[in-house]
């Protein structure tokens, strides 16, 4: 057992512990699903606050061979699945959070160095008889293992995009890092899923992105996991009702994502404080100050300024998210600064009228403290 190879159930467990905990565990019915298939590489943009590290350390718990997770999943939904045990524990798991490599790097390229050093220690640790060919080369270690012991890697990657938010303006240290991603994970045999979790979609590069192999679920598109972006209406009324709180106030207060195949889904810290404090008042605003949101809707854009207004108001802005090239510094028009808006949390979206809204009223708060000292 490794720290990131093939690490122990710990960090899950943790959530586990928790005073609330909402069963996310069909998630990885559909990550079994696509396991060693074409779709199995499976990129999920959240806000922060959306429980996107939890679902990461999950999957964590229940791939990783350094640990045997039956027992902890044996009571949630995941254990009705008739593939319960065919993929538990079973898989060869390399687990990265990209913030932590960032947060001890001075550059792109020190970030990679330290990753590629650290998970092959570990991977030496774990299998010491494999004969290397190159044992300071990641790739082709993985590919030796695999051909030797057959078991696939299973490979998740946590707030993937960081290097993006760091490094806003550094291109040539982005696309050093997307390289980096590409050549560890496309097109290699020993890969049977790969699961990235980040705040932005696939940074996009002309017509192309480094990443294409990835489905991408967003908060513009989530599809089939549009249940796992936060918690749904049938979650958060049986909260409710055993801490005694006001639906229709709890609803007002942190509802408002609104998908195709999910109508109400709310902001999942801000329930729990909720709940947990027993009181409704803005919790986004403990994680994150409104200074954040300023930035953007003081850019100069015509149309911002009266759009913001209307929004407060309650009303819907149409907005063309298709020009967006998933980055915070490449802001063209006013669609492009609504459409990070709407991956940050900012605002929902409505697909089927192609509208955005500010979703309930712990986000309006922040928009109006923001336009309080705002430049307008």
């Amino acid at each position: 057992m490794g720290i990131f190879v093939n690490s122990d159930n710990s960090a899950f467990q943790v959530a586990l512990n928790s005073e609330i905990y909402i069963d996310k565990t069909g998630l990885l019915t559909y990550t079994n699903k696509v396991m060693n298939t074409l779709q199995g590489y499976v990129c999920v943009s959240r806000p922060r606050r959306f429980g996107k590290s939890m679902a990461a350390n999950m999957l964590t718990a229940y791939y990783s061979r350094g640990c045997d997770s039956r027992e902890i999943f044996s009571k949630f939904e995941i254990s009705e699945s008739p593939d319960f045990e065919k993929y538990r524990n079973k898989y060869n798991t390399i687990f990265l959070n990209m913030q932590e490599f960032l947060s001890r790097s001075d550059s792109v390229e020190a970030l990679v160095d330290r990753v590629k050093k650290l998970v092959l220690r570990d991977l030496k640790r774990e299998y010491p008889d494999v004969d290397y060919f190159d044992d300071t080369d990641l790739v082709e270690s993985m590919q030796d293992i695999y051909r030797e012991k057959k078991i696939p890697f299973v490979v998740i990657i946590d707030e993937w995009d960081c290097m993006f938010r760091e490094y806003k303006q550094d291109r040539e240290a982005q696309e050093k890092y997307l390289d980096f991603l590409r050549d560890l994970l496309k097109d290699k045999g020993y890969i049977h899923l790969a699961y990235m979790t980040g705040i932005l979609p696939i940074k996009k590069y002309g017509t192309h992105s480094a990443l294409n192999m990835f489905d991408e679920f967003s908060m513009i598109s989530p599809g089939p996991l549009a249940s796992y972006v936060g918690f749904t209406e049938t979650e958060v009324e049986a909260l409710c009702r055993q801490y005694k709180a006001d639906m229709s106030e709890v609803k007002s207060w942190y509802d408002g994502y609104s998908f195709e195949k999910e109508k109400s889904i709310y902001s999942p810290r801000s329930v729990v404080n909720c709940m947990r404090f027993e009181k409704i008042e803005n919790y986004w605003n403990q994680t994150e100050t409104f200074e954040a949101l300023q930035f953007y809707i003081d850019m100069n854009f015509d149309g911002l300024k009266d759009d913001v207004l209307s929004m407060i108001a309650g009303e819907k802005v149409p907005v063309n998210t298709g020009s967006f090239t998933n980055d915070m510094t490449t802001f063209r028009t006013e669609d492009d600064v609504l459409t990070l808006l709407i991956h940050l949390g900012y605002l929902g979206y409505d697909s089927n009228e192609k509208c955005v809204f500010i979703p309930n009223n712990e986000i309006r708060s922040e928009y109006v403290n923001a336009v309080s000292v705002s430049d307008w």
